[in-house]
């Protein structure tokens, strides 16, 4: 016979940390091609919903899990990998012709484009008319798009509107690249 404070156990609630590791691989099975998109987030939703860790293992039970020698095998290539890229930047930012910044007295700005009467003058194909325009407000340097073609971008990322650009900041103008120096 029971008392009246004996109540039957259940299972705990999965931790954080268990949903975690649930969330990890159901977003490797789909980053490998094994569930479909549908599929993860339909099992995303059911993971974070889970009262149980038996129902998240039910969830991935049909997903491989990475052993640990191929975790550290990925994760020695992710960490080559980005370093190779951060190398592959500075190995063309240096082969990049240097773009000097007009010295601050000269004037308010520069146009940049295929315009004849733009202050530099790039006869590029993937350069528009009135590409761009490079000036000085408060001290600096700020880079504005006029609405090119094919985009004028600062580090790789493209400029929407202006940006902030310094000494050192790679910049292309359609497919046109300058390393920016000062005098």
């Amino acid at each position: 016979m029971t008392s009246s404070f004996e109540f039957p156990t259940s299972l705990p609630r999965p931790s954080d940390a268990e949903r975690d590791r649930a969330l990890k691989v159901l977003r490797d099975g789909v980053a490998m091609g094994r569930l479909s998109h549908d599929t993860f987030v339909r099992r995303m939703e059911l993971a974070l919903a889970a009262r149980r860790s038996d129902e998240l293992a039910a969830l991935t039970a049909d997903l491989p899990t990475e052993s640990r020698f191929s975790r550290a095998v990925f994760g020695t290539v992710e960490a080559v990998s980005g370093f190779s890229a951060r190398l592959r930047r500075a190995w063309q930012a240096e082969r990049l012709p240097k773009l000097l910044l007009p010295h601050p007295a000269v004037g308010s700005s520069l146009g940049i484009g295929r315009d004849p009467a733009s202050g530099l003058r790039l006869t590029h194909e993937t350069v528009s008319r009135r590409h761009a325009e490079l000036s000085r407000q408060g001290g600096m340097w700020i880079l504005r798009d006029l609405g090119s073609t094919n985009g004028t971008t600062v580090n790789g990322r493209r400029v929407i509107g202006a940006t902030v650009v310094r000494e050192g900041d790679q910049v292309s103008f359609g497919q046109v690249g300058f390393r920016l120096a000062a005098h």
